[in-house]
């Protein structure tokens, strides 16, 4: 922590008209492996298993097991509460979501006149990740404030007062409005000019800030895959599947610090500073997997998936009200929106972004495999998943972009590198077949993304379900359980030790898929 955080910090201030950070990268990476209510239940193990739509986005060679055409749909809806440490204050919020699972069309052809060879083709469509959420919390700090932050990026800047407030301002979303509205300003201490937040006098004198924080997500990743597979003679399958990613995710943050103390001679009262940003795109991946079975009733599965070749549009805007005390206790408000220093409209960037790419190694053992599938009477499904957090990048993709924006996607890689860790991710489940009722429990362990042992992380899900198939119809319900932990930072000072929350999330979600065989 303590070589990676000003490393970032330098980086933010090198650039400021760039909305995207360091956490942006376990943004598009760091989320469970979505799927059909059967496979949901069984902890979302597909690498090995085939015979389901999703197949398609895991390892496209279990579409090779598919001898019919089937049509799926599959909802599912959660609830789930953030519960929130922060300077030993405790809040707790619920959030309730509908994400769709993999829902498509895919279709079996063959054997061949030998009986030896197959395909199968496939399209669906899935939500990637359900980046909804909420977190709010708050809490007393008489050590640092969010103000500082204003404070440190103009001192580090090397810019006037003039230069950060004019139209064409390089720090339109921080700066810029932080001296419009008087936050920060330039004060002679000792005969030498510093830079000060309207805060630390409050701070100086051994008072507190009340804090309070809040962060809102909304949007997601959705993916059109269009996969092949091939079944040359029962042993061997191979598949691949075109991905065709997309983004839509809306991101707004808020912070409010208010005075604690009766004193109205400290120059400050409140301040509340809103940023929003908004990033649409689209890209392309690989998913390319092989399953073999060395024994009818064993099968070893290998899946690669390529990065997510993304490219995004992104629109930035901020806004801040300050309420200042003039030397007779006067209240003074002033307001500004970053708008003002972006020609009356919010900021716009054009960036790509590739998430890791994946390794999964899987292995079923299949009760009573047999060729006749009504027949068989469950499995046993175990995936490990390796990705490298610290592998995600951020670039340009139009010619027209400054030398310095280039410079700042360099450095965000850089800092990437250093931030994120590669990590294991372990799935596990069965399921046990009674005539036209299946049961299913399963087990899924995500770990810690950073690289930082101060930084706990880690999402656990616990599942458990049931299946029905009869004349060609089926019906999966499941319900999962949610167990899982992040830190998150509200604002990072350089000179001094950062503060952060403990973010815990629990809840359940319920997922349902319909499908039809013809």
């Amino acid at each position: 922590m303590k070589k990676i955080i000003p490393i970032v910090l330098c980086l933010l201030f090198a650039y400021s008209t760039q909305a995207q950070t360091v956490e942006d990268a376990k943004l598009y990476s760091w989320y469970p492996q979505n799927g059909t209510a059967r496979i949901l239940a069984v902890g979302g193990a597909m690498g090995s298993l085939g015979g389901d739509l999703s197949a398609t986005f895991v390892n496209p060679a279990g579409l090779g097991f598919y001898r019919t055409r089937d049509i799926v749909i599959s909802p599912q809806f959660s609830f789930l509460k953030n519960d929130v440490t922060f300077r030993g204050a405790a809040s707790s919020l619920n959030r309730s979501m509908i994400t769709l699972g993999p829902s498509g069309y895919v279709s079996g052809i063959g054997p061949n006149t030998r009986g030896r060879k197959s395909v199968a083709l496939a399209i669906a469509f899935t939500q990637t990740a359900n980046l909804n959420n909420y977190i709010s919390y708050s809490g007393l700090n008489n050590y640092s404030s969010y103000a500082e932050r204003f404070a440190e990026e103009f001192a580090k800047s090397g810019l006037s007062i003039d230069e950060a407030l004019n139209t064409n301002s390089s720090v339109p979303y921080t700066v810029a409005p932080a001296l419009y509205t008087y936050l920060i300003d330039t004060v002679r201490v000792n005969g030498d000019l510093q830079v000060r937040a309207a805060t630390e006098n409050l701070l100086d004198a051994g008072n507190a800030l009340q804090q309070q924080f809040s962060k809102e997500t909304k949007g997601g990743i959705y993916e059109l895959g269009i996969g092949a597979a091939l079944n040359t003679n029962e042993k061997w399958l191979f598949g691949g599947t075109l991905g065709l990613p997309i983004v839509n995710v809306n991101t707004t943050t808020m912070a409010t610090e208010t005075d604690t103390s009766s004193s109205t001679s400290n120059g400050f009262k409140s301040f509340t500073y809103t940023d929003h940003y908004k990033v649409i795109g689209a890209g392309v991946n690989l998913k390319l997997g092989v399953i073999f079975r060395p024994q009818e009733y064993i099968r070893i599965g290998l899946a690669l998936h390529s990065p997510s070749f993304l490219f995004t549009s992104e629109e930035h805007s901020s806004s801040l009200n300050t309420q200042l005390e003039s030397p007779s206790g006067v209240a003074e408000s002033y307001s500004i929106s970053s708008n003002t220093f972006t020609n009356g409209k919010p900021g716009e960037a054009d960036y790509r972004i590739s998430n890791p790419w994946k390794a999964i190694l899987s292995a079923s053992y299949v009760l009573r495999e047999i060729a006749d599938v009504s027949k068989q009477r469950g499995f046993i499904t175990a995936d490990v998943e390796y990705l490298d957090y610290g592998a995600a990048r951020f670039g340009t993709y139009t010619s027209s972009v400054a030398p310095d924006a280039k410079q700042y996607y360099k450095d965000l890689n850089n800092v990437v590198k250093d931030y994120y860790k590669s990590a294991f991710n372990f799935r596990v489940g069965g399921e046990l077949k009674f005539n036209t009722i299946m049961t299913r429990l399963g087990f899924a362990y995500y770990g810690n993304p950073y690289n930082d042992k101060a930084l706990k992380a880690s999402k656990t899900l616990l599942s458990g379900g049931l299946g029905y198939r009869d004349k060609g119809f089926f019906a999966d319900l499941t319900y999962i359980y949610n167990l899982s932990k992040d830190t998150e930072f509200p604002y990072l000072l350089q000179d001094r030790q950062n503060t952060f929350s403990q973010v815990k999330t629990t809840g359940g979600s319920i997922a349902a898929t319909i499908g039809f065989k013809f």
